[in-house]
């Protein structure tokens, strides 16, 4: 979906809608280049579209619509040629730390490649393209460019910095260059094929106009509401970071009785139903969970202290975690190297009422995070000191 073929009276209500936030640059910015946040293009984006907008979930993309996914870019464009941020790799920092060079820059393409696969996998797409929204002085420019993978074995022009702080190199479809100290890779945008020319006006005082418009409309400000939500996480810290060979993710692999090779759960730590009691229902009770490529199933928490999520049957869930998302065999245990690779070790539950909950994948570091929102800091120290037994 280019937004080029988009009806002309959606074209232009997404001008009108980029000219009136960007006029109010001066709010944030006294740049004659109007500033207008990532956040509230993505979600122009998707209004007027009729997108669907992935700005909660931890995927590659921001939104998505006829199974394309798109990668909202918001900068200032600087001669037509502007590196910018595609992907950080944070928690990765230990996988290619000590590798050479060449090897450092194959290996963080092969991390990015995979990552960009995943995000394909669980929200079904079928291709990946860069919106880009790039601001100069006194207007905005729209384009779209393709989102390639990068192609490992031609990369080429491998140079590191005087500085060795950054590392830059390409591949026969883009530039690319790799910071060192913040574990960020770049790519180089190139402004071509412009969709979108439009024309902003600053307003001097639009402080000024705000107060107007709420003295005439009485407008009230409320606070923004966010879905009950909870994170679970696919791993164990027992004997250091891990998914347990037998469980979980594995359960197919347990002993007992003749499984399937799809059969899994999702655990759910027993202090989350201490902190969150009405948050799941009760064992056994089936509700509707759907996916973030909008497929629902059946679901419940089962076994002995509700201690697991399973879908109806089991095998539902299974099949999507490991054959459609992880790309697994079957027969091929999850171990928690898999997950690295994709940069997903968590997912994440949200509530819309009794009967109806969604589910997405979060990045490494989500549930420690929940974890230490939620005051549990005993509970992280016992997952550093086991993760530090590895």
């Amino acid at each position: 979906m280019s937004i080029q073929k988009q009806p002309k009276a959606q074209i232009n209500y997404y001008i009108r809608l980029l000219k009136a936030v960007a006029s109010l640059s001066n709010l944030f910015s006294d740049s004659s280049k109007p500033l207008i946040s990532p956040r509230a293009t993505e979600n122009i984006f998707c209004k007027v579209f009729k997108a669907e907008n992935l700005s909660r979930s931890d995927a590659t993309v921001d939104a998505s619509k006829n199974k394309i996914g798109y990668g909202i870019k918001t900068f200032i464009d600087t001669n037509g040629h502007s590196m910018q941020k595609i992907a950080e790799f944070n928690n990765d920092h230990y996988i290619f730390s000590s590798l050479g060079m060449e090897e450092k820059i194959k290996k963080i393409a092969q991390l990015r490649n995979e990552r960009f696969e995943t995000t394909q996998r669980i929200f079904g797409l079928d291709s990946i393209i860069y919106h880009c929204i790039t601001r100069r002085k006194g207007e905005i420019i729209v384009y779209e460019t393709p989102a390639p993978q990068i192609d490992i074995k031609k990369i080429k022009n491998i140079k590191v910095s005087k500085n060795g702080n950054s590392i830059s190199f390409s591949d026969p479809s883009s530039e690319y260059s790799f910071s060192v100290s913040k574990s960020t890779l770049y790519k180089r945008f190139i402004t071509k094929n412009i969709i979108l020319k439009i024309p902003v006006k600053i307003l001097e005082d639009p402080f000024s106009l705000i107060e107007k418009l709420i003295e005439k409309n009485g407008l009230i400000f409320s606070s923004i509401k966010i879905q009950p939500h909870v994170f679970l996480p696919l791993y164990s810290v027992q004997g250091g970071k891990n998914v347990p060979k037998k469980s979980g993710l594995n359960q197919w692999n347990a002993g007992g009785r003749a499984r399937k090779a799809d059969e899994v759960y999702i655990p759910i730590p027993a202090w989350i139903h201490h902190k969150f009691s009405n948050f799941f229902p009760s064992r056994d009770k089936v509700f509707e969970l759907t996916l973030p490529d909008k497929t629902s199933l059946s679901a419940s928490v089962c076994q002995d202290g509700s201690k697991a999520l399973m879908s109806n049957p089991n095998t539902v869930l299974g099949k999507w975690i490991l054959r459609d998302v992880l790309n697994l065999k079957a027969g091929e245990l999850v171990n928690y190297k898999k997950l690295q690779t994709i940069g997903l070790d968590t997912v994440v539950v949200y509530k819309i009422n009794n009967k109806h909950y969604d589910i997405d994948f979060a990045r490494i570091g989500s549930y420690e995070n929940f974890l230490i929102e939620n005051g549990k800091l005993n509970l992280v120290e016992e997952f550093i000191n086991e993760s530090e037994k590895e």
